[in-house]
């Protein structure tokens, strides 16, 4: 049996009222179907604890690294550190991750960045050597479903613009995880009167993904 790790980064609460989430929401039923037996747990960032990086994690961190016992951390320390660290170990236990996200200005919402930021660990998700950092997490795989309302996918004319998908699949590929592919639901806003016929594309390739994930 395996664990997917299904991570929204969405404000919605409707996946009628997202693209992503529509076709994320059909992915995973076509993924159920197809691997009944397997775990599927929904991480949903808009309402996680996903603590930023701040001066409290900076201070927390700097003090156990000098020695200083947890227990003699702030309350705030200890709780901002200690969600950090739920995060990236629920990240490690899972096989797979379904990723899924809106663009907003080129790239995607910042509590994403804020997550990015829990589950970069070294030690964890990657490890140092003498030749350069290497992912610890190369038998994992992935997919990310990305909507937005230009068409910014490899090919297009604002392809070097899109900072969403790209960043992501370099974070994976640090961690080791070349296996992650991109399902794009773009367009709608260039194109309203075609925007049914892209969600349904995007929610047929979806299906055939997920039928083989």
């Amino acid at each position: 049996m395996a664990t997917v790790l299904y991570i929204t980064a969405h404000p919605g609460v409707q996946e009628s009222a997202s693209y992503s989430l529509s076709v994320g929401k059909e992915f995973i039923e076509s993924y159920r179907y197809a691997n009944p037996n397997d775990e599927i747990v929904h991480l949903d960032l808009y309402k996680a604890d996903v603590p930023q990086l701040d001066a409290d994690i900076f201070s927390g961190w700097g003090k156990l690294g000098a020695g200083t016992a947890f227990a003699d951390l702030t309350d705030t320390e200890k709780a901002k550190v200690s969600r950090l660290g739920q995060l990236v170990d629920q990240f490690v236990a899972a096989d797979k991750y379904v990723f899924v996200s809106p663009i907003w200005n080129f790239s995607y919402p910042p509590v994403l960045k804020a997550y990015i930021d829990s589950i970069c660990v070294a030690g964890k998700t990657f490890r140092y050597t003498e030749k350069g950092p290497i992912g610890l997490l190369s038998d994992k795989k992935g997919v990310h479903i990305q909507a937005s309302g230009s068409v910014l996918s490899a090919g297009s004319q604002y392809a070097e613009s899109e900072m969403g998908h790209r960043h992501l699949n370099s974070i994976m590929e640090f961690f080791g995880i070349t296996n992650f592919e991109g399902i794009f639901v773009e367009g709608m806003a260039k194109a309203p009167a075609q925007a049914a016929e892209i969600k349904e594309k995007a929610i047929q390739q979806a299906r055939e993904v997920a039928a083989n994930f």
